[in-house]
């Protein structure tokens, strides 16, 4: 059954039940929902059952961060559904779910010509790509620009078709009826969802969804989230979580199923030139070797039967292009004081006549994404038809990498997906799809492939290194007329799409992106304050470490050097920190507010040397590049960090952030969000760094990592500013403003300016 643009359909359904379905979208797609016995599909998003459960479909992929409550929120809160009665399930990739907002911000990787033609989500360009490849990428804090309006709609209209089956038998008009606690009332009159449901398919929905007044939110007080605040709609996964059967990618479980441990050349153009299988001849529980072009496979009985026979054989691999930190470094140093640059913003007279009297330099070094859960996924090839569970955030993309990888059309790779241990990015990868669809071909059995935690370190790609400079003419008493903000980096965006779009092998993509300037790269330098003449600097460097993006972007370093520049020029020039940001914010009141509620929060006592507090504060937009007042689809957050230096050197003792992201939506999820954030900000600042040496990472184990761990983390403190405007997500904004704040707090409390990340290694 084909979903038409205003065609509105009633008829038996896969499994006896009945599919009501229109869309507005202007292509058409296979019905992506098939209604159960007694159940009927309402539309792409929303089926409700005679017993009355309503079930939300989730083209995202939930990896911590609270989507499969997000989303069946709004359509609840639309709907006027019973929370209790509110389901969600894995929606298969479809054209009907693309992200336009994230298509719309990627333009420039995936039609790098000319972006501005697709730069809207509305742009038919955007539009025509995100449908026509089934783009659903869960990525950047997309998901309520892209989705929020289309669970609305589809609450409102199922709604409505409610209320008019309900009307009729009343003999009143449907829209003098009201949905509330999944029943519809007129008068003394109620009807449960349960007992509408199947007559419900037989009305079709309003041209206009008649959505509430209101759209979904919560309040949210200036004195935060205390217990008797929390939020009406809990995490619909955190039951299956607590008793463990919610179905994470290592839990899949196929009958024959075999496991499989692997090796991977180190990352650079190595390739499998050498191993001896009769070393692991006496491997109890090894079933057969398998040789790709980079890796060596084991499969066993069980995964430690794999991992041993492959420690036995130690597999050796050729070299081609080595990668070692000494030369990344190297090369990094060269650009940003020589290499050719981009110029992605500019202000004024940009920094053509600028006479620096204040210059810094700051590092980056490459930091992995140490998720908790390391690569696994599960395939089983049978009669052509490849099947994969796989936690992927790019769904799609995966399924044409393995369908390439065996030669096989997409339409034959059928894809699970599964909850995600954490994520940061890491699931945006799609190698291991094509590693464990090989494998299940070679086996001619269901095949179970886990990285070993080594292994997610040698063939995983770490956030890019940067090395910047930042120089300034400032006046007598610390005004910046002029600043030039200058970045070094990989063009780590670029490389990704070619890898993500093009399917190209890391060299390959390395190599085809080579001196190309990066948007992306620089997100975030442009700063809020007003500086009349500015200009923001890319140079692209092309290095051997292939890399790719991380939670909190680009925005996580560039938010680090110049928040770190301008607490250094407030303090030369004796300007009290907060006062002197707020001095350049005229053309931000949101941010001012923020910074301003969180010296209150933390009883800010000017940051002067021994009182141990630092502070930063941002900016983070949905837009690439612009200058002037952020897009109101924009957040805010500002953070003072507490340290303190002591026997066992220093330490941070205190995390206070305010954050303005627009409407709230879940009050618990927002929260959920802006903790992790500053945690994953804090392990970033303190730690996640490794360095490479032939090509092979120097940290293995999660704890030469030098996360921070439950002893490590400090006090934290969070309130949200109260606000109208569009919803910005709260996933990514927590990370940016740690490591300045922290290494702010770090000068305070020891009078020692760190300017490298991680700021441990500085001290060392």
């Amino acid at each position: 059954m084909q979903l038409t643009r205003r065609g509105i359909l009633a008829g038996a359904a896969l499994g006896g039940g009945l599919l009501v379905a229109w869309t507005l979208l202007p292509r058409q797609f296979d019905s992506p929902l098939s209604p159960s016995d007694n159940e009927v599909a309402f539309d792409a998003w929303v089926k409700i059952a005679a017993d009355g459960v309503v079930t939300v479909a989730m083209p995202q992929l939930e990896m911590g961060q609270g989507v499969t409550t997000l989303l069946p929120q709004i359509v609840a809160m639309e709907l006027g559904a019973d929370w209790r009665q509110v389901a969600v399930e894995p929606a298969p990739v479809s054209g009907a779910y693309a992200n336009l907002p994230l298509a719309a911000r990627w333009a420039p990787l995936w039609m790098p010509m000319l972006p501005d033609l697709a730069s809207e989500p509305g742009d038919f360009l955007a539009e025509r790509f995100a449908q026509g490849n089934n783009f659903t990428v869960t990525a950047q804090g997309t998901t309520l620009a892209a989705y929020e309006m289309a669970c609305r709609e589809a609450g409102a209209s199922a709604r409505a078709m409610l209320a008019m089956a309900a009307a009729e038998k009343w003999d009143v008009a449907w829209e003098e009826c009201e949905a509330e606690g999944g029943f519809i009332r007129h008068g003394e009159n109620a009807a449960s969802f349960a007992e509408l449901a199947l007559d419900a398919a037989r009305y079709e929905a309003p041209e206009v969804p008649p959505l509430r007044a209101q759209p979904p939110a919560e309040t949210v007080g200036q004195s935060g989230l205390g217990d008797e605040e929390r939020t009406a709609f809990p995490r619909l996964d955190l039951p299956s979580k607590v008793d463990g059967s919610l179905v994470f990618a290592a839990d899949v479980r196929l009958p024959d199923m075999v496991y499989a441990a692997i090796r991977h050349a180190p990352l650079d153009k190595a390739t499998l030139v050498d191993f001896d299988p009769t070393l692991a001849s006496g491997q109890r529980g090894l079933i057969q070797l398998v040789r790709g072009k980079d890796w060596l496979a084991a499969l066993g009985e069980t995964w430690w039967a794999a991992e041993e026979a492959l420690k036995k054989i130690a597999p050796q691999f050729s070299y081609v292009r080595t990668v070692r930190s000494e030369t990344i470094a190297d090369q990094l140093d060269e650009a940003v004081l020589r290499g050719d640059s981009a110029v992605f913003a500019k202000r004024g007279n940009g920094a053509e006549d600028l006479q620096s009297n204040e210059a810094r330099r700051y590092e980056v070094a490459p930091a992995v994404h140490a998720t908790i859960e390391t690569s696994c996924a599960t395939a089983r090839l049978l009669d052509g038809t490849l099947e994969l569970w796989l936690p992927t955030q790019a769904p799609e993309a995966a399924r044409l990498a393995a369908a390439r990888a065996l030669g096989i059309s997409t339409s034959d790779v059928v894809l699970y997906p599964v909850a995600a241990g954490g994520s940061f990015d890491r699931r945006l990868d799609d190698a291991i799809a094509i590693e464990v669809a090989l494998l299940a071909r070679e086996a001619g059995r269901p095949v179970q492939l886990t990285w070993s935690r080594w292994q997610e370190h040698v063939a995983s790609h770490p956030r890019m290194p940067a090395t910047g400079i930042l120089g300034a003419q400032v006046t007598a008493d610390g005004t910046i007329a002029t600043l030039r903000a200058r970045l070094a980096s990989p063009p780590t965006m670029r490389e990704f799409s070619r890898r993500l779009f093009d399917n190209k092998t890391s060299w390959a993509a390395i190599d085809e992106v080579s001196g190309e300037a990066d948007p992306f790269a620089v997100e975030g330098l442009d700063p809020p304050y007003a500086i009349p003449d500015l200009a923001v600097e890319h140079v692209p460097v092309s290095i051997a470490l292939p890399t790719a993006p991380m939670r909190g972007r680009a925005d996580a370093i560039t938010c680090f050097m110049r928040e770190s520049f301008i607490d250094e020029i407030a303090h030369k020039y004796e300007r009290e920190p907060l006062s002197y940001r707020i001095s350049m914010l005229g053309r931000d009141a949101r941010l001012v507010a923020c910074l301003q509620q969180v010296a209150r929060m933390a009883e800010w006592d000017g940051g002067a040397p021994g009182t141990g507090q630092g502070l930063a504060c941002h900016v983070m937009r949905d837009e690439v590049t612009g200058l002037g007042e952020a897009s109101p689809a924009s957040g805010r957050i500002a953070v003072i960090a507490t340290a303190s230096a002591g026997a066992g050197g220093v330490r941070v003792s205190r995390l206070a952030a305010c954050v303005d992201i627009g409407r709230v939506v879940n009050r618990d999820l927002a929260l959920q969000q802006i903790e992790g954030g500053l945690i994953f900000g804090l392990s970033l600042a303190l730690g996640s760094a490794t360095e490479y040496a032939d090509g092979l990472p120097t940290h293995g184990r999660l704890a030469a990592l030098g996360l921070p761990t439950l002893a490590d983390c400090p006090e934290i403190a969070v309130e949200f500013v109260s606000s109208d405007l569009p919803p910005f997500d709260p996933g990514e904004i927590g990370v940016a403003a740690v490591a300045p704040a922290v290494a702010n707090a770090f000068f305070a409390a020891t009078g020692l300016r760190l300017r490298r990340l991680p700021l441990i290694s500085a001290l060392a």
